[in-house]
């Protein structure tokens, strides 16, 4: 399993379905259980959903501040 791949695949469903938005935020195991199909455990599956948060709060704060300065230029 590619980790990175599923991380960017669960954060655009997260990111894209307020529904899984809120069920990853209330209960993250099972909402990324469900996105990706599989059950894991517990302790496989954190990293995972530390990746995710970070991501998610990441790309937040780089929406934010492209809203600020009028979008990021390379």
């Amino acid at each position: 399993m590619d980790i990175k791949a599923k991380i960017e695949e669960a954060v655009e469903k997260i990111k894209a379905d307020p529904s899984i938005a809120a069920e990853f935020e209330k209960e993250p195991v099972k909402a990324l259980e469900k996105i990706l199909g599989t059950d894991l455990p517990d302790d496989k599956i954190q990293p995972v959903i530390d990746g995710i948060k970070a991501k998610i709060s990441a790309d937040s704060v780089k929406d934010k501040l492209g809203g600020l300065f009028g979008g990021l230029k390379k």
